[in-house]
């Protein structure tokens, strides 16, 4: 049974409209716990503790916007909650800013598959990560994601630099591994930097 959109009759508190709920958003809800995670275990363990306040909310839940993104919410509150209980030290790593790439590009990602992107995405420091996935592709503004992470905003914009920075250097390196060609032959254009990870990355 499909689950309509904003279909609040279906939005009973019984065990079989949460079977049917769980089945129908997880899978695309995986997707998302996925690029925040830093491994599969992780991923499975955020969409388990979403999908538990899910359920204990639904009552909570008003005819007022999408039922599909208020899942996704859930879930991206629940994964910044995970990585809270770690330390700062572990969640925002030092790096050098003399290590951060000046240039910030993106257009040769379209070499890549989606996967593989993915990976990548799952290869930052946690911090990095969270503040990535919240900004570039959640959309949050930097004031969001500060008051989400209880983080500065100058915190969350240098956070995001430092992701781009390392995503760069390891999308150009896969590149070069994968191409078998002088580094110096690929040519990063800045035009739409995001567009194209969007929607690589956008869960299916």
């Amino acid at each position: 049974m499909p689950v309509k959109n904003n279909n609040l009759d279906f939005l009973q508190n019984n065990l079989k409209s949460k079977d049917a709920i769980y089945r129908y958003f997880a899978p695309k809800m995986y997707g998302i716990c996925l690029r925040f995670a830093g491994n599969e275990m992780e991923a499975q363990d955020i969409l388990h503790d979403g999908f538990i306040k899910v359920f204990s909310k639904l009552q909570d839940f008003r005819n007022d916007g999408s039922f599909e993104g208020w899942i996704r919410r859930t879930m991206i509150n629940t994964a910044i909650n995970f990585y809270r209980k770690k330390s700062r030290e572990t969640i925002f790593s030092n790096i050098d800013d003399k290590e951060i790439a000046e240039k910030d590009n993106f257009g040769i990602v379209n070499r890549l598959s989606k996967e593989e992107l993915l990976n990548l995405i799952q290869e930052l420091p946690v911090g990095y990560r969270t503040v990535f996935n919240l900004n570039v592709l959640e959309g949050y503004t930097h004031k969001e994601i500060g008051q989400m992470m209880n983080i500065s905003d100058n915190t969350s914009k240098s956070q995001l630099t430092r992701a781009r920075s390392i995503l760069q250097r390891k999308v150009l390196a896969m590149v070069k591994e994968k191409m078998r060609v002088p580094f110096a032959d690929f040519k990063v254009i800045r035009n739409n930097q995001t567009t194209d990870f969007v929607e690589l990355l956008e869960a299916v």
